[in-house]
């Protein structure tokens, strides 16, 4: 019988305390289990502790999540960051080789918010460090202090560029997406494409440009409420089939089968 396929969910390193933790938001893990069907486990961000590799030897797909941290901007030959940015080295250390080692090896990717932006810095593109301040982008950060229905509710409509992983998808030309950002692709990387674009022309979606295997990031939040969004739920649902066919790839190692009805 076919395993239930594991997804693997980077975490971001916090203090709680005088204890540093590793942390992910449990939308995440739900949206995995829920909407792409697979067993969530979490991949701690310990930096030349772990091997990308040994990581890839264990997982089915990999969602590479949101985060309140940004990228260290020497990643991306960038200017220093402004005074007060959050920043998680460990987490660079982890997740920038570890999307690369994905893509390589076409293990499926999922990107969101930071981790969209991990894509683009992994494989040689650059950010926008302050998208409100780059003269032609709408202010794309949520509102401080509103309730997180809110935060996370309809922000901007989203464009579908033809010819892509999102049109194949069956998603529609435009709909409604959250905004919950404060950088943004600059500089597109070499073997990327644009999936979709904000009103203001804002790259919100990218893909390998070869077209082979699933590894798709989006600026926006779709594992918010997923069960109640028809495109967000596509996305995980998109997901979850290419982790699936790569979990059947791999029936041939002795593990622990399992098998369970996918929530629709």
């Amino acid at each position: 019988m076919p395993r239930v396929p594991v997804i693997g969910i980077t975490a971001c390193t916090t203090m709680s305390g005088q204890h540093a933790t590793q942390t992910i938001a449990e939308k995440y893990a739900r949206a995995a289990a829920k909407a792409a069907c697979g067993l969530p486990i979490v991949i701690p961000s310990l930096g030349e502790l772990l091997d990308s590799a040994d990581i890839l030897a264990v997982v089915d797909g990999l969602i590479f999540t949101g985060s309140p941290s940004n990228i260290e901007p020497f990643h991306y030959h960038g200017a220093a960051s402004a005074e007060g940015t959050l920043h998680d080295p460990l987490r660079d250390a982890t997740t920038l080789p570890l999307m690369r080692a994905a893509i390589a090896a076409g293990v499926p990717v999922l990107g969101i918010c930071r981790g969209f932006q991990e894509m683009n810095v992994a494989l040689g593109g650059t950010l926008h460090q302050n998208v409100h301040e780059a003269g032609a982008f709408m202010d794309h950060r949520e509102g401080a202090g509103e309730p997180i229905d809110k935060q996370y509710g309809p922000r901007h409509t989203m464009h579908v560029q033809p010819g892509g992983l999102l049109e194949r998808l069956g998603l529609p030309a435009v709909f409604e997406v959250n905004s919950i950002h404060g950088q943004g692709i600059d500089a597109l990387a070499p073997g990327l494409r644009v999936e979709a674009l904000a009103p203001d022309g804002l790259v919100e979606a990218i893909s390998l440009d070869n077209g082979q295997g699933f590894s798709l990031a989006v600026q926006w939040h779709p594992e918010y409420q997923v069960m109640d969004n028809p495109q967000y739920l596509t996305l995980f649902q998109a997901f979850g089939a290419a982790c699936r066919q790569r979990s059947l790839l791999r029936q041939n190692r002795k593990q622990p089968t399992a098998q369970r009805a996918c929530a629709t």
